[in-house]
């Protein structure tokens, strides 16, 4: 099990590394498009490159940072710390993408811009499309894995996957390739209407997506950080597996907790059959663990605590 998470770590930091390459090229080459052109909405691209590269530092370091085994003053490991960089990463993506972005495009509005040859825009806007595109590719391909192999649809798992590092790539490209657009889209009518306008909108639209993708980002991350249990259908699954168990007679209550990306906690109150003895109790809760870990493969630790039914406890009060 173990293995099984240090090589989706692995996959996770070859999507990220993909990424991070691709934006830190590509924001300096907006940049310089935009300095020759005097698009703001190319502006406004070079600062959103250059915050998913801060932003992919961010998830790399989170990676490195969550994989480290657990020790006496971490029992249950550091998974955690993923969902904390992971949030500093969506706040980097609003402060140093969108806000910049919405400020270019309303100064733009305001007060008007010079114009100057798009043409070296639209070089890079086209190269810039392909990098993200196969930025994007790497981490759909992981995502469509993982989904297909728990046997979820593929945007069910990109919303309650609790690998926030590979959900941020592929949002975030996908958003990259939805402001490449805007921007191409500005660039096209100010070179049209000869008007500054449509290139200040395109910035502000660029700005308000990346709002967008920090707040749903920045949301996931503050689900995982606060405790958020496995989807429904996974808790019947592992009552289910807990029921099956001969000597169980009832699943008194049930907790789960997502700790990361392929770790979860199991801990439940247990009404065993009466008359079963000790040594009994202790080979049906080594069965519960070992059936429910065949079940669930993200269970990593599971805690049964023997308790009297519902009955019997409101008999004793």
């Amino acid at each position: 099990m173990a293995q099984k998470a240090k090589d989706g770590n692995g996959e996770s930091t070859f999507t990220v590394i993909v990424a991070a390459a691709a934006n830190l090229g590509i924001a300096v080459a907006k940049a310089v498009a935009g300095l020759i052109s005097g698009s703001s909405a190319m502006m406004s691209e070079a600062a959103h490159s250059l915050a998913d590269t801060v932003t992919e530092v961010m998830l790399l370091t989170a990676l490195r940072r969550s994989g480290k085994p657990a020790d006496e003053d971490h029992p249950v490991g550091y998974a955690g710390e993923r969902y904390v960089w992971a949030m500093l990463a969506a706040v980097a993506t609003f402060v140093g993408g969108a806000v910049f972005s919405v400020y270019d495009g309303i100064h733009t509005l305001t007060q008007g811009e010079e114009l100057g040859d798009p043409l070296v825009s639209y070089i890079v806007l086209a190269v810039a499309f392909l990098l993200e595109g196969f930025s994007l590719r790497t981490g759909i391909r992981q995502v469509a894995a993982e989904a297909k192999e728990r046997g979820t649809p593929f945007l069910t798992y990109l919303r309650h996957t609790p690998d926030t590092t590979v959900k941020a790539v592929v949002m975030e490209d996908s958003a990259a390739l939805a402001g490449l657009l805007l921007a191409a889209g500005g660039l096209l009518g100010g070179q049209l209407t000869g008007s500054g306008v449509w290139d200040g909108v395109a910035s502000v639209l660029i700005g308000l997506l990346l709002v967008y993708v920090a707040w749903v980002l920045g949301r996931s991350n503050a689900e995982l950080l606060v405790g958020r249990p496995l989807p429904e259908e996974m808790r019947d699954a592992v009552r289910e597996e807990l029921l099956s168990v001969p000597q169980v007679a009832d699943v008194v209550d049930l907790l789960t907790l997502i700790q990361g990306p392929g770790e979860v906690l199991v801990a439940a109150k247990i009404d065993f059959r009466d008359g079963v003895p000790a040594e009994e109790v202790e080979r049906a809760c080594e069965e519960a663990e070992h059936r429910l870990r065949a079940r669930v493969p993200a269970v990593r630790r599971v805690y049964l605590d023997p308790t009297p039914g519902r009955g019997e406890r409101r008999a004793v009060r």
